[in-house]
């Protein structure tokens, strides 16, 4: 079955929705603590920098090459190549990988969607206990939730571009912004959260070291959405009056502000939580952060503002953070089901159908890696360790194959697809790119050092998490 391609009806639904795919639940906790450990404002400095010179010319290429073949990856790799099965591959390698990293996403959200249901009913001291998240995790009530989440995350994806993606992204971001706003605010009347702003801002020189700064490009890289496919995808469903230039900026100047504003509510709640912690001592895991650190300090909360008050704050505090999940997650899965609509022909319905049923028994599968079941649980060895199938998704999809779709996005549009294409399509919307220094520093980096430079990253990857040892020796 082919259908007309749905558009996006105007440039802030797609400013918007790309800015969702973006914002999600590494921006709002796990950026800020790596800002904190890494140097504070001298890593916000390196990543505003590695966003802007390196990641924002990938992510206007995808857009670009979405646009100009109004399709998804693997589409669009074969329209642009001339059919070529090699670059069919390579688009195809872009659609499996956010597939996989929706399964990973999938249970943190549902664990997030659980964890708003236990505070609403009245059980944060249980999820600030030592023993709480353990238990949690491996509750038969998380298959419950589950099937809430899928619900919530199909009702939106089938309403289409327009009544679904955008009309929930034009809904959720805007709140998601207020609510942000609402807790920084919050949070900075907290005795000694001063502290934790300087902390987060002020630069610290030392600490820039190689290791900093590689973790300070991994982190743009991957907090952007690059090499999941999502931007080509969503780049297709946008018309030829919307400056593709211009838009991403937006959208980079959105993740960043969110990422930083993320930062002024994070680490003051940790220093008042904590006026001694030691940032260097807090987990690199967002997971951990969510889950086993942040509800001690809400419930640290009940001697101010009493228990009901500070189940309150940790109610609106998740309920941040689902939002910002959803909108991640349904970017994500939008890539396979423009897959399945725009290459196989299967209606919109259908390919909702295949996908929560493929994509849920792997869910299911990882929601068993943490305990239930113990094959799952230690699914295979390496790098000195057990491994869960959870696990397996985890460092395979989203740390490895990332840089790499990345990396193959610049080849293709600089020698595949050539840039002279690439100028003629940024031109459409904006008539003073050609001849501008952006299309010059653009045409020059996609074809020079960033392919490198995300190459190196992704075999430095492969070195660390498969073979712990690190080749470029940080």
């Amino acid at each position: 079955m082919s259908t007309e391609r749905e558009h996006f009806s105007s440039r802030l639904g797609f400013i918007l929705a790309a800015a969702g795919s973006a914002v999600g639940i590494g921006n709002l906790v796990g950026f800020p603590v790596n800002a904190a450990k890494n140097g504070g404002g001298a890593f916000l400095l390196m990543y505003a920098l590695f966003v802007f010179l390196i990641c924002l010319p990938v992510m206007i290429a995808e857009m670009a090459v979405g646009r100009k073949t109004e399709k998804e990856p693997v589409g669009a790799y074969k329209a642009l190549s001339g059919g070529s099965k090699a670059w069919g591959a390579a688009g195809f390698l872009g659609v499996l990988t956010p597939f996989m990293i929706a399964v990973f996403y999938m249970v943190l959200t549902v664990w997030i969607f659980g964890y708003i249901a236990l505070t609403l009913a009245g059980d944060l001291d249980y999820l600030a206990s030592s023993n709480g998240f353990g238990e949690f995790i491996n509750s038969p009530y998380l298959f419950v939730a589950m099937i809430a989440v899928a619900a919530i995350i199909n009702f939106i994806l089938v309403a289409g571009v327009k009544e679904g993606i955008e009309r929930a992204s034009k809904i959720l971001m805007p709140t998601l912004f207020i609510m942000l706003f609402a807790m920084v605010i919050f949070v900075l009347t907290l005795d000694n959260a001063i502290a934790g702003v300087k902390f987060f801002i002020i630069p610290d020189i030392t600490k820039l070291t190689p290791a900093v700064i590689n973790g300070a490009l991994s982190q743009a890289f991957f907090s952007l959405s690059l090499g999941m496919g999502i931007l080509i995808t969503y780049g297709s469903y946008i018309d030829s009056k919307t400056d593709i230039v211009g838009s991403a900026k937006l959208v980079a100047l959105t993740d960043t502000a969110v990422a930083f504003t993320a930062g002024l509510m994070i680490l003051p709640a940790v220093f008042s939580f904590n006026p001694n912690v030691n940032p260097a001592e807090l987990s690199d895991s967002s997971v951990s952060l969510i889950f086993t650190f942040l509800p001690k300090i809400f419930l640290a909360l009940q001697t101010s503002i009493g228990y009901i008050g500070a189940s309150a704050v940790a109610l609106f505090f998740f309920t941040l953070v689902f939002f910002a999940a959803i909108t991640s997650l349904v970017s994500i899965l939008e890539v396979p089901v423009s897959y399945l609509v725009t290459e196989k022909k299967h209606s919109r319905k259908k390919a909702l159908s295949i996908l929560m049923m493929t994509a849920g028994v792997l869910t299911v599968f990882a929601t068993l890696s943490f305990g239930m079941v113990s094959f799952f649980t230690e699914f295979t060895f390496y790098a000195g360790g057990v491994r869960s199938f959870f696990d397996i998704i985890y460092d395979v999809f989203y740390d490895t194959i990332l840089p790499l779709n990345g990396f193959l996005l610049c080849m293709f549009v600089s020698y595949r697809w050539k840039k002279h294409n690439l100028s003629d399509e940024l031109a459409i919307g904006n008539k003073n790119y050609k001849g501008s220094w952006v299309e010059k520093y653009i045409n020059f980096s996609l074809g020079t050092f960033i392919p490198v430079i995300v190459f190196g990253i992704f075999i430095n990857t492969v070195a660390q998490k498969f073979f712990a040892y690190s080749i470029f020796g940080f």
